[in-house]
């Protein structure tokens, strides 16, 4: 049981999760809010993301994860497979599983009245599946980072304001980019222990095209970018002054990239800032969902 519970990587969910929030959270200033519509929006985004956690461990336990000896909490997998406490045709059914389980809410919901789900749903599966799976595989071609930023920012949020609020919006859309580029950073800093690992495995990602040292400037600017584009959500899109409240993350996100700085090449020293990326993209996604909440009585 343990070893399930590892491999379906829980923790991580927050990068899904927090992104159906903030799209709950623009529908309730749209006066649009739905409890069952947002359960079933929170099941079927977690039921993806954890089929693709497994499917993603399924094909590095083929490739990186048997070479990976830099092994910390976020970074070289679940590590079930190369331990072999759980073997690849169980996490292929548990991933086939979960890929069923999202495919259902999506059901329910296009038979509840929302159509264009099926549309967003397949595309988020579809990039689900292809950024570990062959023959795509997005994740080694340097296609991933750009991949994820879309499928847990933009996508997520307006889905889930697609769901409450029974319209399409540019703004509910644009609301998940700050999201967007925060996981982008977690998948971007969660490469550095693996780079030895996917260089050997020939796995392309961004950070091994552009090595360590080039690198570390992108995860900086895409952590700033994240927060700056609240900036272009005020000013250009118009969403609700009260998302700028996310700027009380700051001090989070500008101690991870501090610490990352200085210690993007040592195995334990990056271990803070990745805890602390991921705490970022928590606290600013709260934060602008309040925002959003709050602008709805003001």
């Amino acid at each position: 049981m343990n070893a399930i519970i590892r491999a379906l990587r829980v923790p991580f969910l927050a990068g899904s999760i927090v992104p159906v929030i903030i799209g709950a959270a623009f529908a309730f200033l749209e006066k649009s809010f739905d409890v069952v519509f947002f359960l079933v929006s929170v099941l079927g985004v977690a039921a993806l993301h954890t089929g693709a956690n497994l499917i993603n461990d399924y094909y590095d336990a083929r490739g990186s994860d048997s070479l990976n000896v830099r092994l910390n909490p976020f970074s070289g997998g679940s590590r079930v497979i190369p331990d072999r406490e759980l073997g690849p045709g169980t996490m292929m059914v548990m991933a086939l599983f979960f890929f069923a389980l999202s495919l259902a809410c999506g059901i329910w919901l296009v038979f509840a009245g929302r159509p264009l789900v099926a549309v967003i749903g397949l595309l988020g599966l579809a990039i689900a599946w292809a950024y570990s799976s062959p023959p795509l595989q997005l994740m080694s071609r340097g296609w991933g980072e750009i991949a994820i930023f879309f499928a847990f920012g933009p996508l997520v949020t307006l889905g889930t304001a697609y769901v409450m609020t029974d319209r399409m919006s540019w703004p509910a859309f644009t609301a998940g980019i700050p999201q967007g580029f925060f996981i982008a950073a977690v998948i971007w800093i969660n490469q550095f222990p693996d780079y030895d690992a996917d260089r050997a495995a020939n796995k392309r990602n961004l950070v091994v095209k552009l090595g360590p040292e080039r690198a570390r400037y992108v995860y900086a600017f895409v952590m700033l970018a994240a927060f700056f584009s609240v900036l272009y959500l005020v000013g250009a899109v118009g969403l609700h002054y009260l998302i700028m409240l996310s700027f009380v993350s700051t001090p989070l996100g500008l101690k991870a990239i501090w610490i990352f700085w200085k210690n993007y090449d040592s195995h334990e020293g990056i271990i803070p800032a990745q805890a602390l990326t991921i705490q970022t993209l928590i606290a600013h996604g709260v934060l602008v969902s309040v925002g959003l909440v709050l602008g709805r009585f003001i």
